[in-house]
């Protein structure tokens, strides 16, 4: 499956239930390496970086046996090695988050440079900081090999909000001997859920959802039976989606509180939601006007660390900028490469100025054309379905693997809402 072929110009309508939050799977998998005992984790998505994920779980060892959709019963005794293997590496950044489990259960880790999303520079030195704070030591040749003879609580400020820094922190710490105290640092929904996941096998985790956390470390873990919360980067994309097309759209088990920033930022574009108890409606036939700041200056849409606007969504929200009447500015601060897809949005009549690598100037509502493109990351890649799903015509969209990676069973779920598209070999 190395394509997909839309057929835009047709609103969706109907009924889709949120899938399990991507990044919170992702280091959950590697936190049940923390434990000797089985874990069982529920609402798993069933997404290609999941697979690599309990892949590379296995490699150590680990046995994973499914528990029905979504869900899997994972154990692992003693750990065979603890050398991150090169083919599954170079396929994901999240495999960097075996290095703090690793580290905690063996005292030792071996991993090749992470792959992943082509968005920009993505620095690695604030997981190099976190856990050399804590003991270990660093030698890097054609990987990077961790060692250390014991795991000491420290007192460490972060030097940036890093996700995967803060979340490989915490499960380094949760075994290491005395109190850990991390400033700066992430608060991200999925790194709750890594907290909580590891507060019920038996960590002391204070400040869930704050960005100062305690842990207290402890000598051992034991297993649990944990479910993952709604992903609300998929919710926002399915909103999106709804919103440009003309469409109606519930959305079943979305998490309300995750999506107020979100929530917002669409609201500047004219895009509402509403409740009806655990589902969510977007109503057909939005305004789709921008609302300018206070004396109708052009409003700005930024990201930020949580809990700010999610940068995962930016690429989103620029394609239905798009089919929005007026102008905004979307100003996407923490990537320098993820705004430059809008070139194949102007390739399709979008009227984009991109001001510089972080920087766009989105004028609408324009007639886009279908085209063929080529996805270049999940988000981007989401973004290009949205636009193929509103354009005139027939597109193709390349490198679909990269949507995949993020999106389940996403052909079935949209043609399931009257969306006119299909896989097919390249």
């Amino acid at each position: 499956m190395n394509q997909y072929l839309i057929e835009g110009g047709f609103p969706i309508s109907g009924t889709i239930r949120a899938s399990g939050n991507k990044n919170a799977a992702l280091p959950c998998i590697a936190a049940a390496l923390l434990s000797g005992e089985p874990v069982i984790l529920r609402n798993i998505p069933d997404i290609e970086d999941v697979q690599v994920m309990l892949s590379i779980y296995r490699s150590f060892g680990g046995t994973v046996e499914p528990l029905g959709p979504n869900a899997y019963r994972m154990s692992l005794g003693d750990i065979k090695n603890s050398e991150v293997p090169l083919e599954y590496a170079r396929k994901i950044r999240a495999s960097i988050l075996f290095a703090g489990p690793l580290l905690a259960r063996t005292g030792k880790v071996v991993l090749p440079p992470p792959g992943g999303d082509i968005i920009g520079r993505r620095r690695l030195d604030t997981h190099f900081l976190v856990l050399t704070e804590l003991g270990a030591q660093v030698k890097i040749d054609s990987a990077f090999n961790f060692s250390a003879s014991k795991l000491m609580g420290a007192d460490i400020f972060l030097d940036e909000a890093s996700v995967t820094a803060t979340e490989n922190a915490v499960m380094a710490a949760v075994l290491a001997r005395g109190e850990t105290i991390l400033t700066n640092a992430a608060s991200e929904p999925h790194v709750q859920d890594l907290c909580r996941m590891l507060s019920a096998m038996g960590a002391k985790i204070d400040g869930i959802g704050s960005n100062i956390l305690r842990i207290r470390g402890v000598t051992k873990l034991s297993g649990c039976d944990f479910e993952i919360g709604a992903d609300f980067m998929e919710v926002g994309s399915f909103i999106g989606l709804a919103a440009a097309t003309g469409g109606e759209l519930f959305i079943e088990g979305p998490s309300f509180r995750d999506l107020r920033p979100a929530k917002i930022a669409f609201g500047k574009l004219g895009i509402v939601w509403e409740h009806e108890g655990s589902t969510l409606h977007v109503p057909k036939d939005q305004a789709l006007e921008v609302n300018c700041d206070l004396g109708g200056m052009i409003p700005k849409i930024d990201d930020a660390p949580w809990p700010g606007f999610p940068p995962d969504l930016t690429s989103i929200i620029t394609v239905v900028a798009t089919q929005v009447k007026g102008t905004v500015l979307v100003h996407e601060k923490m990537f320098e490469s993820r705004m430059f897809f809008v070139d194949k949005l102007i390739g399709m009549g979008a009227r984009i100025v991109l001001c510089d690598p972080h920087r766009a100037v989105i004028s609408g509502p324009t007639k886009l054309s279908g085209s063929e493109l080529q996805s270049p990351d999940v988000r981007a890649g989401m973004a290009m379905v949205i636009a193929a799903m509103c354009a005139e015509g027939k597109s193709i969209i390349r490198n679909v693997y990269q949507i995949e990676r993020g999106y389940e069973h996403l052909v079935a779920r949209l043609s399931s809402l009257g969306a006119r598209i299909k896989a097919s070999e390249d």
